[in-house]
């Protein structure tokens, strides 16, 4: 097993969170019909129905199958709910899980009820650490799906002309953000990355020496009605400010605004939410953003504060990851950011860095089918930071890397400038 993994305490505080984890991802489907459940939207999205099931085989195929010596229930669905675990066997095409209309969910849903009771009394036994930090391993899988099952389902149903709501919401009022502060750092030798203590992605470490030079760091991240203010000044029209690549997805997708904007019939601006559509509320922090539209406006916004660029991830680290979260996470069940009242440290809104995703000095992946979680996606990818209001609450931690190719819009991810200091 790689270092980073790390049970919980005990097999009894692993059970009670095995089973707080599992009913969330049950929870997050309430209120589905199995037509809201199957569909896929998208290639790089996934029906709900799947993520159901994929969490599940992971357990049966990772944990319960090595380390309890249990086979499957159902070795047959091995092919249909891998994901990229080559190790693990063939896998039926990402880009087709939305034509799996059987199993029918009714199925699926019994499969992990069998598969949670295995899980509890295989832990009963009082396990290995070893196995015990795999079921670690899992339920922090789960919780990552959990994310994507709200991001995946926000793009399904933004596709209905009907703009249906997911979960009910108070519309809020309109309000003016706080002004952008600044946050300095005086630069030098520092240490990033995992410090030994809890639970850890194998990508978050090893721990090791960056040399930073002096920085600040916006003390909340990028407000819609900043981002409107690009707009405006023709942002999305002017290829002085975008990186080559971005410039040809700018004009091959059409880009004019952040996904899930549209214009209404006043001419004004309203966004699709998870509780239907909208208007654009300007100190919300921006969302669904690609890294290229982030990097766009850093290079426009370094007019009105000199040198605006993205942060590296270190940068990040030091610094925001430093302070307390007072951002919203899933927790809160509003799955949308919060207009901001001032400073805002971690969530709402995923945050790109400038950092492309690579491994760290002296990073091995771990042997075997689990290590391919990470280690094999370090290419062509950029890192985020810091968790949404779609992610769970406790899920992220300073060091943590989240990873998407630079062009992706359908997660909640925004940004925060940083600029040099003289």
């Amino acid at each position: 097993m790689p270092d980073s993994l790390y049970p919980a305490a005990n097999p009894p505080a692993l059970a009670e969170r095995l089973a707080q984890v599992r009913a969330r991802s049950l929870a997050l489907a309430e209120g589905l019909s199995p037509e809201d459940m199957v569909v896929q939207s998208m290639p790089d999205a996934s029906p709900v129905k799947w993520h159901l099931a994929h969490t599940t085989w992971f357990f049966e195929t990772f944990v319960l199958g090595p380390q309890a010596g249990q086979p499957p229930l159902r070795p047959e669905w091995g092919y249909l709910f891998n994901s990229y675990y080559e190790a693990a066997g063939p896998r039926h095409p990402r880009p087709r899980r939305g034509l799996l209309t059987r199993p029918p969910v009714a199925e699926v849903l019994e499969w992990r009820s069998l598969v949670d009771r295995r899980l509890m009394d295989f832990l009963a036994q009082d396990p290995s650490a070893e196995a015990q930090a795999l079921i670690e391993l899992g339920l922090n899988h789960e919780q990552q799906h959990q994310e994507l099952i709200l991001t995946d389902l926000k793009h399904l149903l933004s596709g209905n002309s009907l703009m249906p709501a997911y979960r009910e919401r108070p519309e809020q009022e309109p309000s003016p953000a706080p002004p952008l502060g600044w946050a300095e750092h005086p630069g030098g030798l520092a240490e990033i990355g995992w410090d030994g203590k809890g639970f850890a992605f194998d990508n978050e470490g090893p721990r090791h020496k960056v040399w930073l030079e002096p920085f600040a760091i916006a003390d909340r991240p990028v407000t819609c009605g900043e981002w409107l203010a690009f707009m405006a000044d023709g942002g999305y029209r002017d290829p002085s400010l975008w990186l080559s690549d971005g410039w040809a997805a700018v004009r091959a997708e059409g880009w004019e605004a952040p996904a899930y904007w549209r214009r209404d019939e006043d001419g004004g601006w309203v966004q699709f939410t998870l509780a239907g559509e909208r208007p654009v509320n300007q100190a919300e922090p921006v969302a669904h953003v690609s890294l290229y539209e982030a990097d766009a406006f850093a290079r426009w916004a370094s007019a009105q504060w000199t040198g605006a660029r993205l942060p590296t991830e270190a940068e990040w680290e030091m610094t925001v990851g430093g302070r307390k979260p007072t951002g919203g996470f899933a927790d809160a069940w509003r799955f949308h950011p919060q207009p901001l009242t001032g400073p805002s440290w971690w969530g709402e809104v995923w945050e790109w860095t400038g950092s492309a995703y690579l491994a760290y000095p002296g990073f091995r992946p771990a042997e075997g089918a689990v290590g391919e979680y990470n280690g094999k996606f370090m290419s062509g990818q950029m890192v985020l930071r810091g968790g949404s209001c779609a992610t769970p609450e406790g899920h992220v931690r300073p060091t943590y890397r989240n990873f998407f190719p630079p062009a992706a819009r359908w997660q909640f991810s925004g940004l925060r400038l940083a600029r040099d200091l003289e």
